[in-house]
């Protein structure tokens, strides 16, 4: 299994995803320089978090231009897995990707601190080896992580399952005192209607070893090896 990891002009999760997925998981994986118009040979593409062009304007807004996210938008309509996390979340929104948008938490305060999720879908490549419900604990660490989207749209992603991680106590309970940043009814993580593509602001890479603290994050990308690998 091949990964890619797009690099921009202030990312500075890059290396962690590639250390997960290279050092951890032992599969081959690229750095993506934002400047190339091409993805190289892969079957996952990580968008990564940090602050891409200093979260100028917002955050991703002037990342959405960068020359790959053309090839990452094709990538994704033809069926590529795609996950965007943190900054890379806020990329994909603002790249049309995914829908809604991220706001400032509403605190006003950046936020760095272990979280409980809830993953409220298996059914996707991203989350096929956890289990329903299963409460984990991941980290977070950002200024425009209340994600919102408009009553209508809102309704869809229930719909359509989109919803893949809710803010949650340690217990599994969602509600407004586990939530960290506002965030319309606790969501954490969304994915497409054709489910190839994931949005998250909780940072899995930051878990995937027990040395940092936690490895709930690692299942996620071994759902991946199970989906790609079979």
């Amino acid at each position: 299994m091949r990964f890619g990891v797009v690099v921009f002009p202030g990312s500075n999760c890059d290396h962690d995803c590639y250390d997960v997925t290279q050092r951890i998981l032992g599969e081959p994986t690229q750095l993506i320089w934002h400047r190339e118009t091409a993805l190289p040979e892969c079957d996952v593409v990580i968008v990564p978090g940090g602050f891409s062009y200093g979260d100028y304007l917002r955050a991703g807004a002037i990342a959405r231009f960068s020359p790959i996210m053309e090839a990452v938008r094709d990538f994704a309509e033809g069926g590529g897995y795609v996950i965007g996390i943190c900054n890379g979340f806020q990329i994909l929104v603002e790249a049309g990707l995914l829908p809604g948008v991220l706001l400032r938490n509403r605190t006003m305060k950046f936020i760095c601190k272990w979280t409980s999720l809830r993953v409220e879908s298996n059914e996707t490549a991203f989350t096929s080896d956890y289990r329903p419900k299963q409460v984990i604990s991941l980290p977070i660490a950002h200024y425009d992580g209340n994600y919102y989207i408009d009553p209508a749209g809102l309704e869809a992603l229930k719909a359509n399952n989109q919803i893949v991680f809710r803010y949650a106590s340690e217990t599994g309970v969602v509600d407004d005192a586990a939530n960290p940043n506002g965030s319309v009814e606790n969501i954490a993580g969304i994915c497409n209607e054709a489910r190839n593509v994931l949005g998250m602001m909780p940072h899995p890479e930051r878990a995937a070893d027990p040395i940092l603290g936690g490895a709930n994050g690692i299942t996620l990308f071994r759902s991946l090896l199970s989906t790609v690998n079979g």
